[in-house]
């Protein structure tokens, strides 16, 4: 199932939203790129798409307690966290952004 998160120009490079799904996504515009993953931290309650953004590393840094994680492929860089996160397909189609879900 694809559910559409937003339109190409809604959101700019190092920028992130949430979608408030259960549970949570986030998704990460780097460049052209647009990437997502379960918004929640795996290590505490916070969201990443609040987090600082590494266009160049593709990162985003959880504002809480600074674990650091891969966009491409949830993997943890840095502790607290030491669990990765989800990551999801997404896609993008006459300038709308879409994430697969399932």
């Amino acid at each position: 199932m694809l559910i559409k998160a937003c339109t190409t120009d809604q959101l700019r490079p190092g920028e992130a939203l949430r979608l408030n799904l259960t549970p949570p996504i986030a998704v990460y515009r780097l460049g052209d790129e647009y990437y997502a993953t379960e918004d929640t931290c795996t290590h505490a309650q916070a969201s990443l798409a609040a987090g600082d953004i590494d266009l160049e590393e593709c990162t985003v840094e959880c504002p809480y307690h600074g674990s650091l994680f891969d966009l491409r492929s949830g993997r943890v860089l840095s502790l607290p966290a030491t669990r990765p996160l989800k990551t999801y397909t997404v896609k993008v189609v006459d300038q709308e952004v879409f994430v697969e879900l399932g």
